[in-house]
Parts: structure tokens; sequence; C-alpha cells
């Protein structure tokens, strides 16, 4: 009986039903094409001009080039293919929201301004402008930091911050499991709500599918938690499925802000150990810079939620801070969408290497890696910066670690370190560079972050919790086991690495 409930979940059936549609799709496909030669043609031709479309299209090019040998690979039945799962463009209604970005952007604009002076640099200077530009996040001075080197000791401090919420509580996790770590922080959410605050929860419908079922979203909400599944997930085909909620945020009354790699689940404080010694970063925030994961948040509620519950009145979840102000360098939040051409993770990612002149460390569960980066990593190696990149010693996704690996040896060889953390498994998403900047977020260095995903980090300049970073990376990488270039490889191991970083965008 155990066994046929493992089996039969809403998990599983919604597979089974996709998979079902996709081979009845081209079952049908493939039997009209056979019996109306007409229509084999017409096929030839769409995939034609699929090709063509995938020339001009404004994507990266190894993504194009993935598709291009699909399509032309399988020419009856590959441009239908391609029209059906690889134009990922999310639908007109969530594409349309975007325009209302214009009332966050005056929210962030009423703030006042940090004094980028203290930014001798005119380079880096003009790159805060460029955020501040593309995405309308700006840096703030008046914003104190805690950095977090693992879950367990960030979980810690927000049960105590959550204890002592008096207005509202926004939690927005891309995985929530039924855990240890879930019950404390759902007992407290319901006394809170109970209690009269403004609780609400955004969880991500894929990440979080094997607790947040209808009816236990129904049972919260009737203890007053709001929550929102973000993209639910349907047994029918939708191109809007890529696109999921990967963020990590905790706001509490609009002064504090929690951000980083962890989310919901006993593995993410080591109560339980799938993967040997989980690693996670993540930083608090207390102060001005709160601001922006509060509106990152309502952001996301007011998309997604339904009308009445919308929050219209951003003004009501600001924090009026009354005590002098007192600075750790410049914090930046800032989020990244889906919905827009800006890369901004990615753009961030690569700024920070190009500008690096003694050190970048990058710690990131996967190195899936578009020429972009791979470009950048490699320059940085070349002009003589010390890249060092933290990868798992043991790895949460075999095929996916074995395509990760398959970057070594170009990254290698250009003159970067790489290392796998021996103890476990590396969750933490953050770089660190000379001492000056650094980013801890939820942005791994893989396509699906960097152009699938909705995620959001903290960029730091010139904060004291940059030595921590920095000291944490040397303690990770005295645990880790470096990866030596092999100039013996085999010939079929090429080949394979070769194939694999063709369908790296597909994955």
């Amino acid at each position: 009986m155990k066994i046929f409930k493992k089996i039969i979940t809403r998990m599983n059936i919604t597979i089974l039903l996709l998979l079902a549609q996709i081979v009845a799709i081209l079952f049908l496909l493939n039997r009209i094409v056979t019996v109306l030669p007409i229509l084999a043609f017409a096929s030839y031709f769409v995939s034609l001009i699929v090709i063509l479309v995938l020339v001009k299209k404004d994507k990266a090019s190894a993504y194009k080039v993935s598709w291009i040998i699909v399509v032309m690979g399988l020419p009856i039945l590959g441009g239908i293919l391609y029209l059906l799962f690889g134009d990922k463009r999310p639908v007109k209604r969530i594409a349309a929201h975007m325009k209302e970005h214009a009332l966050i952007a005056k929210a962030l604009e009423a703030d006042e301004m940090p004094d980028m002076s203290q930014v001798k640099d005119r380079r880096r200077a003009d790159f805060f402008e460029y955020i501040r530009q593309v995405s309308s996040y700006h840096a703030y001075e008046s914003t104190q930091l805690t950095y977090y080197s693992m879950g367990e000791d960030m979980f810690e401090d927000m049960l105590i911050e959550l204890e002592g919420a008096k207005k509202f509580i926004f939690m927005e996790y891309f995985i929530i499991k039924k855990s240890e770590m879930w019950d404390r922080l759902c007992e407290i959410l319901v006394r809170k709500a109970a209690e009269g605050l403004d609780v609400r929860l955004i969880v991500d419908d894929l990440g979080s599918f094997s607790l947040f079922s209808p009816a236990y979203v129904a049972a919260l909400e009737k203890k007053k938690v709001k929550v929102i599944r973000f993209n639910p997930i349907i047994p029918f085909l939708s191109l809007f499925m890529n696109n999921r909620d990967h963020r990590k945020i905790t706001v509490i009354d609009g002064h504090t802000a929690f951000n980083g790699g962890k989310n919901i689940a006993d593995e993410y404080i080591n109560r339980r150990s799938p993967f040997g010694v989980w690693k996670d970063t993540g930083l608090r925030l207390r102060g001005e810079a709160t601001w922006s994961f509060t509106l990152m948040f309502i952001e996301m509620w007011d998309t997604f939620c339904k009308r009445e519950d919308r929050i219209d009145d951003y003004e009501l979840y600001k924090h009026q801070f009354k005590v002098a102000k007192e600075t750790d360098g410049l914090v930046l939040p800032y989020g990244d969408s889906p919905l827009d051409r800006e890369r901004l993770g990615e753009n961030i990612y690569i700024d920070i290497l190009n500008h690096a002149k003694d050190y970048v460390y990058i710690f990131t569960p996967y190195l899936i890696l578009s020429e972009k980066m791979i470009y950048a990593i490699q320059m940085a190696a070349k002009r003589g910066v010390d890249v060092r990149i933290v990868m798992p010693g043991i790895p949460d996704k075999r095929i996916v670690f074995r395509l990760s690996r398959s970057y070594y040896g170009d990254l290698l060889k250009a003159g970067a370190k790489i290392y796998e953390f021996t103890p476990g498994f590396m969750h933490a998403k953050s770089f660190v560079s000379d001492d000056e900047i650094a980013v801890v977020g939820t942005i791994n260095l893989d396509y699906r972050s960097l152009y699938l995903h909705f995620e959001c980090a903290t960029l730091l300049y010139q904060s004291k919790c940059i030595q921590e970073i920095k000291e944490d990376a040397f303690q990770v990488i005295a645990q880790s086991r470096e990866v030596l270039l092999d100039n013996r490889k085999r010939f079929w191991n090429e080949m394979v690495d070769a194939v694999l970083h063709l369908f790296a965008p597909l994955m």
C-alpha cells in the first residue's frame, strides 16, 4: 500500500499525462504526414522557416545551434517540436504585466540615492548606473548585513526575526518540503496570522509540488496565511511551465530581509544528509535595502494573485527608519526575470569577471555555461586573475553533474582553478572579487537560472561582509579536492563533452 501511494502521486500523474500528450502529438503528426504527403512537404517548409527564424533570433547562439540540430535531424517533426517546446515566451498576460513594473520603478526612484562619490572607480559607478537603468534597482548605504556560511545558522536567526514580527511577513521560496524546518516556520506563520499580521507566502508549484496541493493551500488560507502557488503545474502542455520562481526571500515588517540559496527542507539545514554536508550561503539585511526585496515580492504577488488580493498601496509596507543611518558599504538587491530581454544576472557575473584585478572566487552547484560566460572566465584567468570555482563533491543530479564537468577542460586550460567540495553538496551561489565586490543569492551558473527562472540576489560593494565571504571561500577550498587537467583525456570522452555542450541549452 505504501509503495502504491508513492507511485500514485499528483506529480507522477501529471508527468504521465504530459508524456502521453507528447507521444500522442508526435504519433499523430507522423501518421498525418505519412498519409498526406502534402502535409509532409508543409512540415519541411515549417522546419525551414524555423531554422531561418532561429538564425535571426536574439538568443544565445548555443541555444540556437541546439535547436537547429534538432530541426535538421528531424526535418518533418523538428519544426513542429520547436513551435511546441522551443520558443519559451511567457503567456501574453504575464508579459503584459511587466508594463506595470513602472509603478515599482517610481517607488524606487522616490528613494534617496546613495552618495556614489565613494565609488572612486568610474567604470564601477557606471556599472551601478547600468543596473538602475535596466532594472530600477539601486544601491543603498544605510543597511547592515550579516553573512551566513551555512543554512542552519541563517535559519536560527530567521526564527528569531519571525517571532519578533509585528506587521507583516512575506516569504517566497522555490522548494518547501514537509520537514522539521517547515513545521517550525509554519507554526510561526499560522500563529502570527492569527494575531492579525499580514502573512503571505509564494511557493513555486514545481519545486513545492509534493506538499502544496490545493487542499493544503486551502487549509493554510483558512488559518489566514495567504498563499500563491506560482505557475501551477497542469497536465497540459504549456510553454510557460519552463519559467519557475527560483527566488528565496523572507521580508519581516519592511526592516529585515533574508536572501540566499537556502530553500525550506531539512537538507538545507543539515537535519538530513542525502548528499553529505549541504553547503549554502545567505545574507540578512537590516535597513533601507530591504525595500527592494519588499517590492520584489509585491510585484510577483500582484502578478499572480486574484484581483481582490492585490497589494495596491506599496507604501503601507515601507518601514520608516527613525534611527541614525549606519553604513556598511553599498548594498544592491536585485531581481532577474525571464520576461524581459535583459540577462541581468549573467551580465552582473560577467562584469565582475571582466573587472577583476586579483581574484574571483565562485560557489555554484551547476556549471552549464554560455559562450559569453566561458569567455569571461577564460579571459580573467588569462589576464592573471586568480579564478577559483567550487563545485559539489557529491552531486544531487548525476547527469547534470556530468554535463557540468564537461566544461572543466576549457576553463582549466585557460588557467582557472576548479575544486569539488569533498564533504558533500555545494548549493551556494556566490561571487567574491578583489576584497571589493560580492554577490550572494539564488542565481546558479546554468541556463535555467540565467535565462528561464525568476531569480534574485544581493550585490555588495565595500562591505565588511566581503572579507567574511572571502574567508569562507578559503575554508571551503581547504576542504575540497582540486580538479587537475587530464592531458590524456580519451577521444570518446571529448566527443561526449562536445555533444553535451550542443544540447546543454535544452536541459
